[in-house]
């Protein structure tokens, strides 16, 4: 028997050098040098671009030294860069190595020669199973041992347990076996030992040889050899190990190889037979479908840890951020705060009204994420959003065949937060069809999916918006009356922006700090000026005008880190002050200030067209005092 390792022959299929093959035994090098054990001329390889050489374990390695363009490992479809210095990668045989210019590579292939002392003395194709099997059931002894760890094998969900029962059942079915190992693939090429026992229950370590690998992959078969220590004696991992007869079947699911088992006898040499390669393959099938389902049920464990610890990052965020978003110290929002906290906790349908862009979803978000219905689900549907047909179906679901294009069920929006809270925005544009299907759900509890045959009970709290007049539109003829009584149980007014102007640098440092990050810019606030000339504008786009004015200033805006009054927009400019000079006449400090208070109070009054009872709520004063005042400047 020869006592050398397996010589490594290398076949250049594309280059300057194609067609030629070379014998090639490790250490050695690869490029474009004339002194590099393998002399390849072409022009984009670098002078040393790689080495050969053997690991300790007597396997083959290639590394890349670093070459400018770099190499690339083909392993049948799978193919792996070779980036950095010195990265290397396994050799087998058949692999392909693909050197420098990626679009035009010089390709080397990878031939190992077979050990001269390689006999294999049976093989046993896995495609051939059940004839195994059929022999096994004629053997009751054999036959028992299968059917005592079948049924543990069943019965176990972890990778650990499975492969301490696989060792059990090898060594019951083969008494001559002293050492069981298995090997489970990784990632292409690569199938580390998972699992080495010996027969006395002790752990050590047991290399499975490459070779024996390689051939049960190929052939997809298992392998018998009876004296494993002289017919591979030029493999170091049999020789190194003490094999003496060995056993080696795949592991499979399907048409995939997953691993393979490898069963030694470390005693004496033809202690096994054919019909113990028979047994354990049939055994194989077995331990392969118990291990793949302990894998599967380990990948699904990971992947539900990694769900419930987003979902909990989630819940936690929009439970700390349930009133992030409501920002502000005025009379207005803290009333607004204190209805949220009262009404929360029931399952009243609560209303919110108030000019665009004040900030309705986030209301509607604090009483949900505040309220003990937070481990449910808050969804949102914008009613303008989607034409009837379309809406009715995503609030409500159907049934497959309900319409042209309903190829399956679908789950409403309702359904889907049964538990939880429904935000349904611009609640004026819902055609009224739908609103009776919506007071039905108030008032029954229950869905009619379209094309369903019964209704579906629910429990969902219903939160809507809306900035028109619900209460013109009933007279209209627009709105179910019906309806807005349900609906308008308890209303939140969310008040405009220009209602509560101290609000608005709070509002502005907290957009600054949030998009100055987002946008890489150094802006930590505002000077003086900018902060006054934001105060003095009306803000008819309320806080959403606001949040993108304040985008556009840093989006525009490289340098510096406060923002000037020049990087507002004309229109916020516009408006220089809450008073022109004009409006407030020369005279006593109380002349003028009553100058001032006369021109707010028309001003308040103008923007909720005459209506004292809003007008005092947004200035923070009983209807009675607002009488009082404009008495007292008639203004009646």
């Amino acid at each position: 028997m020869p006592d050398t390792p397996e010589a490594l022959i290398l076949e250049v299929l594309t280059g300057a050098r194609a067609g030629e093959r070379f014998v090639i035994e490790p250490p050695a090098t690869l490029g474009r040098a004339a002194e590099c054990t393998l002399h390849l001329p072409d022009a984009h390889l670098s002078s040393t671009h790689g080495r050969f050489y053997r690991a300790s374990d007597g396997g083959l390695r290639f590394v890349d030294r670093g070459s400018s363009n770099g190499s690339v490992h083909r392993r049948g479809e799978a193919a792996t860069p070779l980036v950095g210095d010195c990265v290397e990668c396994e050799l087998w045989h058949g692999d392909e190595l693909r050197l420098g210019d990626p679009e035009d590579p010089v390709r080397v292939r990878v031939h190992l020669a077979e050990p001269t002392g390689a006999a294999v003395v049976a093989t046993r194709s896995i495609d051939a199973v059940e004839q195994y099997a059929d022999k096994v059931t004629r053997e009751p002894q054999r036959l028992g041992v299968l059917y005592r760890h079948a049924a543990a094998l069943g019965a176990s969900t972890d990778l650990d347990a499975v492969l301490d029962v696989a060792a059990q059942l090898v060594f019951d079915l083969l008494p001559g076996a002293t050492h069981f190992a298995v090997a489970l693939q990784e990632r292409a090429g690569r199938f580390p030992v998972v699992c080495a026992r010996r027969r006395d229950g002790g752990e050590v370590d047991i290399p499975i040889s490459r070779t024996l690998v390689r051939t049960v992959l190929e052939q997809r078969a298992g392998l018998f050899l009876t004296n494993a220590a002289t017919e591979m004696a030029d493999v170091r991992s049999v020789t190194a190990a003490g094999m003496a007869s060995t056993l080696v079947v795949p592991l499979w699911t399907g048409a995939d190889i997953r691993g393979v088992i490898q069963v030694d006898n470390r005693d004496r040499p033809g202690l096994f037979a054919a019909d113990d390669l028979e047994v354990l393959t049939v055994a194989a099938g077995h331990i392969s479908f118990a291990a793949e389902n302990a894998r599967l049920v380990a990948r699904l464990a990971r992947a539900e840890a990694r769900l419930a610890r987003e979902n909990r990052y989630l819940k936690e965020k929009a439970q700390a951020d349930s009133f992030a978003g409501i920002i502000g110290d005025s009379e207005g929002i803290r009333a607004v705060i204190d209805k949220i906290e009262k009404v929360r906790d029931t399952r009243v349908p609560v209303l919110i009204t108030g000019e665009t862009g004040t900030g309705k979803e986030l209301v509607a978000r604090a009483l949900h994420y505040t309220s003990g219905r937070k481990e449910k689900l808050f969804v949102a549907q914008n009613c303008s959003a989607l034409p009837s047909n379309l809406l009715e179906s995503e609030l409500f679901g159907h049934t497959r065949g309900a319409f042209t294009g309903a190829e399956r069920d679908k789950k409403g929006l309702f359904e889907l937060a049964d538990g939880g809270t429904i935000f349904l925005d611009e609640l004026g544009e819902m055609p009224l069809a739908l609103q009776a299907k919506l007071l039905r759900v108030l008032q029954e509890g229950e869905i009619w999916p379209v094309g369903a045959a019964r209704p579906k009970r629910i429990d969902v709290r219903v939160v809507s918006a809306t900035h028109r007049d619900l209460d013109e539109m009933v007279q209209a003829g627009d709105f179910r009356q019906d309806l807005y009584y349900r609906l308008h149980v308890y209303p939140i007014e969310l008040p405009p922006l220009r209602a509560r102007r101290d609000d608005i640098p709070l509002l502005a440092r907290h957009f600054i700090g949030r998009y100055a990050k987002e946008f890489g810019r150094a802006v930590t606030g505002f000077t003086p000026e900018t902060l006054m000339r934001m105060k003095a504008y009306n803000w008819p786009g309320n806080v959403r005008e606001l949040q993108n004015e304040l985008q556009r200033v840093l989006i525009g805006r490289t340098e510096g880190d406060l923002v000037l009054v020049d990087d507002l927009s004309p229109r916020v400019l516009g408006q220089t002050g809450v008073l022109d000079d004009t409006q407030v006449p020369r005279g006593t400090l109380k002349e003028m200030m009553n100058a001032v208070e006369r021109v707010l109070l028309a001003r308040a009054l103008d923007e909720h067209d005459q209506n004292k009872t809003q007008t005092a709520k947004t200035l923070g004063i009983t209807r009675e005092g607002l009488h009082k005042k404009l008495v007292r400047f008639g203004m009646q």
